[in-house]
């Protein structure tokens, strides 16, 4: 061994060869022979774009320490930490993208308002992207474009959503009215028109968590889907109750170093732990009542993702630009995929779909990757998903794949819980999948990782993410 290891330390001291091979061969020296043997990737954009950091607010049930808050804040507390953090003068980036889902009216544009909110100067451009549950994915995929294309070289990319306080509207009807009324040229006009109010003018939209398409909404469409997979309420169950007791653990043991506390104005508290971590037990779960498709159903509270408060914020560039500023980063940003299907029966296979086609595009098998870190909708959601990478059927006749992709290796897989237990804040997720998929790279001693998430409209993502040398695990 001790020969081998000189010899492959002669090779990749060839200048010729890539300044990423050197760096290998220097890591293998100090592990065990089974690291030299993981495969790496090859940079495709010319940049080798390096994920360098990323934090987020603690992610709180919604209504609860965050209630008297507006989005922004959230977004601006995630610009905030992610400059303390990484000690970046905020005067170096380029360019903001934020994602967000359901938007305040008020700051429509969230990125631009949480960075002058938080600081930034008036000249730093910021853009925010919308596409629901992989919003902060495409905040972070665009932020590479714009790196590969040589336009800008520092980018913070991020999401932010409030469910505490949604914007609620008018019927369409009254507002027709209340604008008619503004236009009014006399005060008999507007008596006039408001005259005119019948009750059910009165009557609010509410926002619902639903396909504008099918009109069906998400939990819904999970119970159908479970339902065609036969995943059982026991599995759901079983696996919520992993993804707490995962969570959990991870709390525990000081894992989620992504993180940072927050001191929240108006409740005079710092909130410093994700406050949807429960671990119960499998008869307490098994004791409560469908939420959606009544009496039969089997998607439940306990096993579906909940309502939640948070924002999340991640520094990414060059890795010639990271080495040149003094940073360690976490990962190289190598690939990614989105993936679009029927959103009626479709809606929630995202990583169905979006796994196999980034493995076949990076060149991967199942058995390169170290790391998963696939969002958790539903329970009933990545049951069915796992049973559809391993069908025959699903895969020849679906994705057009000549036979099963495989299961993955589950002792891989989320192993610091996911959106089931932690939340899932819907645009700030994407940021949270990066930074576990980074961190417990290193700190599992892997070398690959594949994020995955399904998203509304019947939509997916897929990245890959490899662990960068310098990389630690806080």
């Amino acid at each position: 061994m001790a020969a081998y290891l000189s010899n492959f330390t002669k090779i990749a001291r060839v200048p010729a060869l890539n300044t990423n091979f050197n760096r290998y061969a220097a890591q293998c020296l100090s592990t065990s022979s089974a690291a030299c043997q993981k495969k790496t990737l090859p940079d495709k954009t010319g940049k080798n774009i390096v994920l360098v950091d990323g934090v987020r607010t603690p992610f709180l049930q919604s209504f609860t320490d965050y209630s008297k808050l507006m989005p922004h804040d959230l977004a601006r507390q995630s610009l905030i930490s992610l400059l303390r953090k990484t000690k970046i003068d905020k005067e170096l980036i380029d360019y903001i993208v934020y994602g967000t889902v359901i938007q305040e009216v008020k700051t429509s544009n969230i990125g631009r308002e949480a960075a002058l909110a938080a600081g930034f100067s008036n000249k730093t451009p910021a853009h925010t992207v919308t596409m629901a549950c992989i919003s902060a994915n495409q905040a972070i995929t665009t932020g590479v474009g714009l790196i590969a294309t040589g336009t800008y070289d520092i980018i913070v990319a991020g999401g932010a959503e409030f469910m505490s306080d949604v914007p609620i509207r008018h019927s369409r009807k009254m507002r027709s009215l209340m604008l008619r009324a503004n236009k009014a040229k006399s005060v008999v006009q507007r008596l006039s028109l408001l005259a005119s109010i019948r009750p059910n003018f009165l009557i609010p939209e509410l926002p619902a968590v639903a396909e504008f398409s099918s009109g069906e909404t998400m939990g819904h469409s999970a119970d159908r889907l479970a339902a065609a997979f036969k995943v059982s309420r026991q599995e759901q169950d079983d696996y919520a109750l992993r993804s707490h007791t995962l969570a959990y653990q991870a709390q525990q043991n000081g894992y989620l170093t992504d993180l940072v506390p927050f001191k929240v104005s108006g409740v005079d508290k710092t909130v410093d732990k994700d406050n949807g971590i429960r671990v119960s037990t499998k008869e307490q779960l098994a004791k409560l009542k469908p939420a959606f498709v009544k009496p039969y159903g089997t998607i439940t509270a306990a096993n579906s993702s909940y309502l939640t408060d948070g924002a999340s914020a991640c520094l990414i560039m060059s890795e010639a630009k990271a080495k040149e500023l003094g940073f360690k980063p976490k990962a190289y940003i190598r690939d990614f995929t989105y993936v679009s299907q029927d959103p009626f029966d479709e809606l929630l296979l995202g990583p169905a779909y979006g796994i196999p086609k980034i493995l076949k595009k990076a060149g991967l098998k199942l058995n390169d990757i170290d790391t998963w870190e696939i969002h958790e909708a539903f329970a009933g959601q990545i049951c069915a998903n796992l049973k559809a990478l391993d069908s025959d059927w699903f895969c020849k006749n679906y994705i057009g794949l000549d036979g099963k992709v495989g299961q993955p290796d589950l002792s891989k897989w989320n192993n610091w819980g996911g959106s089931l237990s932690i939340g899932h804040p819907f645009a700030a997720t994407g940021v949270r999948l990066a930074m576990h998929t980074a961190n417990r790279l290193v700190r599992e001693n892997g070398q690959l990782g594949l994020i995955a998430a399904c998203a509304a409209g019947g939509q997916g993502v897929a990245m890959i993410l490899e662990r960068h040398p310098d990389a630690n695990a806080n």
